[in-house]
């Protein structure tokens, strides 16, 4: 870890305002990177409840937004992201074969159109940095206007989550071992 990252007993008043705010909210604790973003605590605040909207308030449940989490991480090889989501992917149902297809960088094999769609999206975002007229039409029409605007949410929020863990070099837990190379 290259950062200091400070105590509840250790912040200023903004800086515990907004993990307070944070700890009160659906997940119950901090979420690893807020940590970080703490050293801006404006920005902490706003990033937070940003993450806390497309974690818990997309139409997507769980077994579908995970899919671009995990895309997300897998790109950015964040570690940390990874490990988080995965058991949050496996908690919501997601198919396992499906997420070591992701790790690998194989295209999964999705029996639900729309977790296809998610997938398909949320890799056109990351390696051609859009989409393409066609994709984005089909996109429409299988996720919504507010299901794309939501996957690009979480992609790019969780590309800033990634950028800070791997910035960071946020630790996995005591035990825990990578399975990104």
């Amino acid at each position: 870890m290259r950062l200091k990252l400070l105590s509840p007993g250790e912040m200023n008043e903004d800086q515990k305002q907004t993990y307070d705010e944070s700890i009160a909210g659906k997940r119950g604790a901090p979420p690893p990177p807020m940590m970080a973003w703490l050293n801006s605590p404006e920005m902490a605040r706003h990033a937070t409840r940003l993450g806390a909207v497309l974690r818990f308030d997309t139409i997507f449940p769980a077994k579908l937004s995970e899919i671009a989490i995990l895309v997300t991480a897998r790109h950015w090889t964040s570690h940390y992201e990874w490990y988080a989501h995965k058991r949050l992917a496996l908690k919501g149902g997601l198919d396992p074969k499906i997420i070591d297809d992701i790790r690998d960088r194989r295209a999964p094999r999705f029996d639900d159109p729309t977790g296809q769609m998610i997938y398909d999206v949320s890799k056109s975002l990351h390696e051609g940095h859009g989409i393409a007229k066609t994709l984005y039409d089909e996109a429409v029409k299988v996720l919504t206007e507010r299901g794309l605007v939501e996957i690009i949410g979480l992609c790019g929020y969780y590309t800033m989550v990634s950028m800070t863990l791997n910035t960071f070099e946020f630790d996995l837990p005591a035990g825990e071992i990578s399975e990104l190379a």
